[in-house]
């Protein structure tokens, strides 16, 4: 279980990191493909961005260097709600096209969540 965990916090961290840096380097490209970030302010979703990019260093970071374990089960709850709530943020918009990719994000953020707390802590 212990290494089930580990892999899927690794692939969470590089898809965190690597959408969170997206969302704020990348705005204008996703302006022209979202209704939902065209609604909301820059503002918001680069702040997303930056709570993704720490969520995912806080996926791996804690647990590889032994200092405070307890934030890598947090910062996967972190991202499961945020999952959740722009989820819901691209379906008010009738964006249907990143709600998969956030779902199966979420989940996987709430299985390592549920892993670190419960099943196989640090």
């Amino acid at each position: 279980m212990n290494i089930l965990l580990w892999v899927l916090q690794v692939a969470q961290a590089f898809f965190c990191i690597a959408g969170g840096s997206y969302k704020i380097t990348h705005f204008d490209q996703l302006q022209q493909m979202n209704a939902s970030v065209r609604a909301i302010p820059q503002v918001f979703w680069s702040c997303v961005g930056a709570l993704e990019v720490l969520a995912g260093l806080g996926l791996v970071l804690p647990g590889a260097t032994k200092m405070l374990p307890i934030l890598t089960p947090v910062a996967a709850a972190c991202l499961a709600v945020e999952s959740a709530v722009l989820a819901g943020i691209f379906l008010y918009y009738h964006d249907y096209a990143p709600v998969p990719y956030v779902a199966v994000g979420g989940i996987m953020s709430a299985f390592i969540a549920y892993g670190r707390f419960v099943l196989k802590p640090f």
